[in-house]
């Protein structure tokens, strides 16, 4: 055995729910794992090297193919197609010498299409061997695989540090924020551990009363009442219950995760402490996207700080048996596991698919022990409404939607960025916020979300109306709304975890219907076919990417339905005259199935 994957596994105490952790370490050192490898780890851990295989062949960051020196991850996102990422591609391809999902004959250079890397304000965007590269220019392109060539190393390009904590010795990234506006919750003025002093005053049902009373709603996207959410873990049986924090945020369009774990970190663990202690956690998990690895030193490095101020570890906050921690999982690229239980699974050291429901993670969670699974920013609100009240944090929003929301706002806007609003803000005014003007349509919560023309304009941000986990796609009249549902029809291809079968194969036979109408070669039945394979998406799959796959194409049918038509020959529909029950009719009599057929 290696001594590389020995003391690797090793570090983690030979547990096998780690291996997500152990395949990273690995690779970072290997570049890439393959059969020696996995049973090397299998042996050690008690597993088959079929279960370690399966793992490592889910994710996008992990690859049995061979790396080279320089692997390039270029965002294929809507947002990265409209600012100009097809000329960014052909000068990668070009100054390589290779084509995207290949490398280059020198082993130097590998291409490879890549989704959302959070990156939506500053695109077109890449990752090169961890480092992100924004707003990338074909000048920058030339330059960049220039100097790769001459030998230099990735960190040595790195010409410039984005505002904010993106300029700190342990994140020194070339990522702006672009925090274009603070409200009064989220990134508001803020003392650290105001709130964590407050708590051994308070017994943990009285936290979760509090945020009750204060009507959050989880802010991922569903929102589903937080306190509730608790309330049900403390009531299901179990000593041992475990807090998971969502920062996978992998919703093409979305970057608000970011700015808060980059500019106030400090506020997210509060929330964690808070959280683990009204339900009386054993552990608290950051699951943190590949794509936002560059901030794990940095974000690993002020907990430490919290454990050395008491915040964290034995008899935390000064509290007497409460014994508790935080540690960081990190991902591996795959968007499904944005999905709470598909997170769990990942965790586990497994593939990020889905489980089944009920049981629902609050009983049967991480681990198969209750666990809550709470948003970035769901758990930044809990640490206010615990400093300053529920009564203050209802006084702001709508009736039915409490508080502020934070807005990724991107696309065609003068200013690109993270706005946080008062829930209750129309479209209309949220447009005028970030400079936009001639929009065609907005997509609202991102590609699963909705798509809205202009006469949805004045609807208001909220739950009661127009809800949004956040991501907001501005698109300008110039813009062909079909090019837009295919980006984001590929998207959904590429991102299913493919235990579905209609999540499987219909997403693939809805892009193939809308190429065949981009082609021209459209008839008016297909338009039909479009909406009603979409419906059945929205029935037929067990979690949230397989139900909201087919929204791009139905949203767009249903708001834009002219731009479909215009591709359309009328007069020119296809008739078969194939009659399906007519032609089953002898086969069905004989087996049975239509006695009187």
């Amino acid at each position: 055995m290696s001594s590389l994957v020995q003391s690797t596994i090793e570090k983690y105490g030979k547990d096998a729910t780690r291996l997500m952790d152990i395949i990273t370490d690995i690779k970072k050192e290997l570049g890439v794992l393959g059969k020696g490898e996995f049973t090397e780890i299998a042996d050690q851990l008690g597993l088959s090297s079929v279960e370690v295989e399966q793992t490592y062949s889910f994710y996008h960051f992990f690859s049995t193919d061979s790396r080279a020196k320089y692997n390039i991850y270029l965002n294929d996102s809507l947002v990265s197609e409209m600012m100009g990422r097809h000329e960014i591609a052909e000068a990668f391809e070009k100054s390589t010498g290779t084509k995207f999902g290949s490398i280059s004959s020198d082993g130097l250079f590998s291409l490879h299409n890549t989704s959302c890397i959070g990156m939506n304000d500053q695109e077109p965007a890449a990752i090169i061997n961890g480092t992100i590269f924004p707003r990338i220019t074909t000048y920058r392109v030339r330059e960049l695989i220039q100097q790769f060539r001459a030998g230099k190393e990735v960190e040595d390009m790195v010409n410039s540090f984005g505002g904010g904590k993106n300029q700190s010795d342990l994140i020194k990234s070339m990522v702006t924020n672009n925090l274009n506006r603070r409200g009064a919750v989220i990134f508001s003025n803020y003392e650290p551990a105001t709130t964590l002093n407050k708590l051994k005053d308070l017994k943990p049902e009285q936290v979760i009363d509090e945020v009750k009373n204060s009507n959050l709603r989880g802010r991922g996207g569903a929102g589903f009442p937080t306190g509730l959410k608790w309330d049900f873990c403390t009531k299901s049986p179990g000593e041992v219950r475990y807090l998971l924090c969502n920062a996978d945020e992998g919703e093409p369009g979305t970057f608000k995760d970011r700015v808060i774990l980059t500019e106030i970190p400090h506020l997210l663990f509060e929330g964690m402490i808070v959280g683990g202690y009204a339900i009386s956690a054993k552990e608290g998990i950051l699951y943190l996207r590949m794509e936002y690895d560059y901030l794990k030193d940095y974000l690993n490095a002020i907990l430490d700080d919290f454990r050395k101020a008491g915040w964290l570890g034995k008899n935390a906050c000064g509290i007497e048996g409460f014994n508790y921690d935080i540690r960081i999982q990190m991902g591996a690229g795959a968007y499904v596991c944005g999905e709470e239980s598909a997170l769990i699974e990942s965790s586990e050291g497994k593939r990020g698919e889905p489980r089944n429901r009920p049981p629902f993670p609050v009983q049967v969670g991480y681990l198969n022990k209750p666990t809550v699974v709470n948003n970035v920013e769901t758990l930044c609100s809990v640490v206010k409404i615990i400093e300053k009240g529920a009564d203050w944090y209802k006084a702001m929003g709508t009736k039915e939607t409490a508080g502020t929301k934070l807005l990724s706002i991107s696309g065609d806007v003068k200013y690109p960025g993270v706005f946080e609003i008062e829930w209750g803000m129309s479209i209309d005014e949220m447009l005028e916020m970030a400079g936009a003007t001639n929009v065609k349509a907005v997509q609202v919560g991102g590609p699963s979300g909705r798509l809205i023309g202009q006469n949805e304009f004045h609807r208001t941000i909220c739950y009661e109306d127009l809800p949004t986990g956040g991501a907001m796609i501005v698109i300008g009249e110039h813009r062909k709304i079909l090019d837009v549902v295919k980006n984001f029809t590929d998207f959904f291809i590429e991102e299913s975890c493919g235990s579905c079968a209609p999540c499987r194969y219909l997403t693939v036979i809805l892009r193939n219907k809308l190429q065949k109408i981009i082609d021209g070669k459209g008839v008016t039945k297909d338009l039909d076919d479009l909406v009603m394979w979409g419906e059945q998406m929205k029935k037929a799959n067990r979690c949230g990417l397989g139900q909201t796959a087919a929204n791009p194409v139905l949203t767009s049918i249903e708001n834009f339905r002219s731009e479909y038509e215009t591709r359309i020959e009328k007069g020119k529909d296809f008739d078969t005259k194939f009659d399906l029950n007519k032609a089953i009719q002898n086969s069905s009599r004989y087996v049975g199935r239509f006695p009187q057929a």
